[in-house]
């Protein structure tokens, strides 16, 4: 089911900051050469990634799940000039999607794209020494991803997760997936190290604020 409507999800993105003009391309090949398009975060959230790292002041972000590039480059544009995002993803098609865009972009330098499993690239990222952790990859892999999203992240760092509310279906949890999201949301409202808020954004985000 849509948690929000999709006619008001879209006046919502309409009357929302633009977004550079390289992720309308994304988003076209994005549907045209993949067969989860639905899996890119869009405007609406992208748009929030880049306020959080505005507002937050974030130079160092891990993200976990590049897809075909779009939440990274909403997030490397909203980075200061001496930011970095490390983006790590599995499947090399999408992979060579997004590293086709990030080389076009102006904030190519800002962006290291990681290709294999992203638990291994997250073991070997230096202890609180990053702002952000955006996950948003298999679900099955949240607990681990937060585990480490705590270990690499400053205090005062914040982690966003995505698909939270897996379109409601975390209400009756029937598969692996939804019962993983489920356990990823039992785990993170337990979890007395942060302070964390649950929206419902698009398919539902966590904000949870490493103390």
């Amino acid at each position: 089911m849509d948690i929000v409507s999709k006619p008001l999800e879209e006046y919502a993105a309409a009357h929302s900051s633009p977004l550079p003009p390289l992720l309308d391309r994304v988003a076209a090949r994005t549907r045209a050469e993949t067969s989860a398009p639905q899996m890119m975060v869009g405007r609406l959230e992208g748009n929030v990634l880049a306020m959080l790292i505005r507002l937050s002041g974030a130079k160092r972000v891990v993200e976990v799940g590049t897809f075909t590039g779009y939440s990274a480059l909403c997030m490397a544009s909203a980075l200061p000039e001496d930011g970095e995002i490390v983006t790590c993803e599995l499947n090399d098609a999408h992979a060579d999607i997004a590293q086709s865009f990030f080389d076009e972009s102006e904030h190519r330098k800002k962006i290291r794209l990681r290709r294999g499993a992203a638990i291994a690239t997250m073991r070997d990222l230096p202890e609180g020494s990053f702002d952000m952790v955006f996950i948003d990859a298999d679900k099955e892999g949240y607990p681990a991803y937060w585990d480490e999203a705590m270990r690499v992240l400053r205090p005062g760092g914040f982690v966003v997760a995505d698909n939270v509310l897996w379109s409601g279906q975390v209400l009756d949890p029937r598969d692996d997936s939804t019962r993983a999201i489920v356990a990823f949301n039992e785990k993170v409202a337990r979890d007395s190290r942060v302070d964390h808020v649950m929206l419902t954004v698009r398919d539902g985000m966590t904000i949870a604020r490493k103390r």
